[in-house]
């Protein structure tokens, strides 16, 4: 079983949209035992046990995405014996990823929009407000993702 830990910077918008998003693509590819999936923030704020936001929740109910009521976490060191692969959200999120991870010493840790023709980062929608190109670039990123997963 592959180990997925999505991960942005407060765990209430974009990582926990790509969780909700990658488990719904796995679902619809009959993959449920093949893969696992959590999501997870580099910000201590994390620590505050928040839900998914709700202009985030949104978008994925109008995409027939569905979430389970979940709360923030942080990123934690334990988590790398945890986890294969941590997808991150952006540069930023990788760095701060690294610090947690001891500095990623077997190479884990990528960029959700790496899988893609259009490698960048994705905007976090908490500052830009624009939550529908974060759906967007959340939601391409993890068809990348699962397809590069299925070819390994």
């Amino acid at each position: 079983m592959k180990r997925i830990l999505f991960v942005c910077h407060g765990n209430i918008c974009r990582s926990p949209s790509a969780e909700m998003i990658m488990k719904k693509l796995i679902k619809d590819n009959e993959l449920e035992n093949e893969f696992y999936v959590e999501s997870a923030g580099v910000s201590y704020e994390c620590n505050d046990g928040d839900p998914i936001y709700p202009e985030s929740k949104q978008k994925l109910i109008e995409r027939k995405i569905p979430f389970e009521e979940r709360k923030s976490r942080q990123l934690r060191l334990d988590d790398y014996d945890k986890f294969d692969y941590f997808v991150a959200m952006d540069r930023g999120n990788v760095e701060d990823s690294k610090k947690i991870l001891n500095n990623d010493p077997h190479n884990k840790i990528s960029k959700l929009l790496d899988y893609t023709d259009i490698a960048r980062d994705i905007d976090d929608p908490w500052y830009s407000r624009d939550f529908e190109k974060a759906y967007t670039d959340i939601y391409m990123g993890c068809l990348g993702f699962l397809e590069y997963l299925i070819k390994q």
